[in-house]
């Protein structure tokens, strides 16, 4: 779910620098739901929930997961397709500890200091993120997967990387793994904008932080 969890401790460090993260720029806005916006919701919640209903069917499509789950209950999937073509194309998909969808994340690549104007959004509903890398790792010995793993770009670059085309080799090299083979997944989250949408229905509205129908579990396994 745009990674809350990794976001908003992002948030709290890079007030300094960056994260997973919001620079500067929180939503703007959090009014009632408009027409068109109301007309948005309907429409990801009919197709989302045909295509994407659950975890493993993001998965086979090309989702990859990279979060733990945060504290709205949300477990994040990415497709590495950080600009979102139409309203069929989230970016990020997020599911219960049970792999049931409950949002999806829409993002374009952030090329000034104008918000996105799209599908009759808001514009003061999108966040701005700067761009970091993630990965996931996997532990030879027990298979256990460990994600929510990160640093900013500039920090990432600064070890000798190339956030553009992270690798596993970089990442050892920089002490981050032990070993490159230990990392299944390495990718560049890029400086977007990005907009959340609470396909499960949420009495706060769908583009509320929190649903009062998700409740956190604190697991670190799905």
């Amino acid at each position: 779910m745009r990674n809350f969890s990794a976001a908003l401790c992002a948030a709290a460090l890079f007030i300094t620098a960056s994260s997973a993260v919001l620079a500067d720029e929180n939503p703007t806005y959090s009014g009632p739901q408009s027409g068109a916006e109301t007309t948005f919701v309907r429409a990801i919640q009919a197709d989302l929930n045909k295509r994407f209903a659950t975890a493993a069917d993001a998965q086979r499509a090309g989702y990859v997961r990279y979060t733990f789950e945060d504290d709205t209950g949300a477990i994040s999937y990415a497709n590495m397709q950080w600009q979102s073509s139409d309203a069929r194309h989230p970016s990020q998909l997020w599911y219960d500890v049970n792999g049931n969808l409950l949002g999806a994340d829409f993002s374009v690549l952030k090329s000034g200091n104008d918000r996105p104007h799209l599908w009759g959004i808001n514009p003061g509903r999108w966040y701005e993120f700067d761009g970091h890398v993630h990965w996931v790792t996997k532990d030879a010995t027990t298979g256990k997967l460990t994600y929510d793993l990160w640093m900013p770009n500039a920090k990432f670059a600064a070890g000798g990387g190339d956030p553009a085309h992270p690798t596993a080799a970089e990442l050892a090299k920089m002490g981050k793994v032990k070993s490159a083979s230990d990392v299944v997944t390495v990718f560049q989250f890029p400086s977007v904008w990005d907009l959340i949408v609470w396909v499960k229905p949420n009495p706060n509205g769908a583009f509320a932080e929190k649903n009062p129908l998700v409740k956190a579990t604190g697991q670190k396994a799905m």
